[in-house]
Formats: structure tokens, C-alpha cells, sequence
């Protein structure tokens, strides 16, 4: 629901990944195959020996400093803003705002709800379910819109559909204390907390 660059993220993993992996089996080879440690050797000595000349080359007129110092130190502050924009991107969608309308009685004004009501409205309506080893409620601006994510971790054996009814009836009855509908994403998830966990029993 919210704007984060999902593809973009796991091309980006899966670079790092692939690189990081390149480089230990690198390594590994490097330790434990004497003939690619001798190709390294010759390998980066001739890269070595090629950048010095390319940086001699591009010396300023009477000085020792080569001007691709500069074009390395932009090239690196351009790198530092694409990763503060990357970071921006996380995360964004989120709303602060559940409903707002316009009160035209004895003292007109806006009515503004906040999307924390909602949150704290449902996470305190779930809280200590013993169905339940998990539960968060989160407010999106989607659209222009607002509109809740509402994540469930069941435990073992607790049926999906009659979980997700009973979250319908709370959203509902939120719905009727606010005065206006909003979109829900209930989301029954799985994991770790679910498997492990074991529900308690009515004695």
C-alpha cells in the first residue's frame, strides 16, 4: 500500500548480493588455488600500473595533482545523493490523517481524526486475543485517500475467513464512530511467531 521501490530494492539486493558473493569465492580462490593467486598478482599489478600513468597523465599544469581527483570526489557525492533519495523512498505512504471534514454548526471549522486513532483503536481491540501471536494496524495515504493495513499473525488452527469476519466487525463499528468508511487491507501473514507459538486453551 505504501510507495516504497519494492523491484528496485531487490534488484539492488540481489547486486549486492551477487557481488558480495563474487568477492568471497574470489577470496576462496585467492587462499586455496596457487595459479589464480598468481594471475591477481600479475592481473591487478597491471591495473595498478595503468590508473598511475592515467593520473600522471591528467596532471594539473605545474602541479602534482591530477584533476580526476575531482571527477572521483563528484562521482562520490552524486553516489552519497542517490542514496539519500534511496532512503527517502522507504517506508513512504504513511498517513497521519484518518478522516477530515467541515463543520458548519455553531462554531464552523474543520474536524481533522488522525490515522493514530484508528491505530491505537484496533491494536487495542486486538491486543491479548489468545488467537492471535500478532497484530499491527497502520494508516496509508493511498491516492490522495486514507485507508488502513490491518496485519495478522493467527496462531496454528485458527481459521483465516472467521479471523478476518471478526476484524471486518471491528473496522465496522470504527467506521461508525468516525463517521466515514474507510478502505481496509487485512493481511494474514505467517511466520516464525505463528509456527513456535502455541494458542491457549479455555479451561
Amino acid at each position: 500500500m505504501n510507495s516504497t521501490p519494492a523491484l528496485l530494492n531487490r534488484i539492488l539486493l540481489t547486486v549486492l548480493g551477487l557481488a558480495l558473493l563474487g568477492a568471497g569465492i574470489l577470496l576462496v580462490l585467492l587462499a586455496a588455488v596457487p595459479p589464480v593467486a598468481s594471475w591477481w598478482h600479475a592481473w591487478s599489478g597491471g591495473v595498478w600500473g595503468g590508473l598511475t600513468r592515467l593520473f600522471e597523465s591528467t596532471r594539473f599544469p605545474g602541479r602534482s595533482e591530477s584533476w580526476l581527483w575531482i571527477v572521483v570526489a563528484v562521482a562520490l557525492l552524486g553516489l552519497m545523493g542517490l542514496m539519500v533519495a534511496w532512503i527517502a523512498q522507504q517506508g513512504k505512504g504513511r498517513s497521519n490523517l484518518l478522516a477530515a471534514e467541515y463543520d458548519h454548526g455553531d462554531t464552523p471549522g474543520d474536524v481533522r481524526i488522525g490515522g493514530g486513532v484508528a491505530e491505537q483503536a484496533l491494536k487495542q481491540a486486538l491486543e491479548g486475543r489468545p488467537d492471535l501471536a500478532g497484530a499491527t494496524v497502520t494508516a496509508y495515504d493511498v491516492k490522495g485517500s486514507p485507508a488502513l493495513k490491518v496485519r495478522l499473525l493467527p496462531r496454528q488452527g485458527v481459521a483465516p475467513h472467521l479471523l478476518a469476519a471478526e476484524v471486518s466487525g471491528l473496522v465496522h463499528a470504527l467506521e461508525s464512530v468516525v463517521g466515514k468508511e474507510v478502505p481496509v487491507l487485512i493481511h494474514i501473514g505467517a511466520g516464525a511467531r505463528t509456527r513456535f507459538s502455541r494458542a491457549e486453551r479455555v479451561r
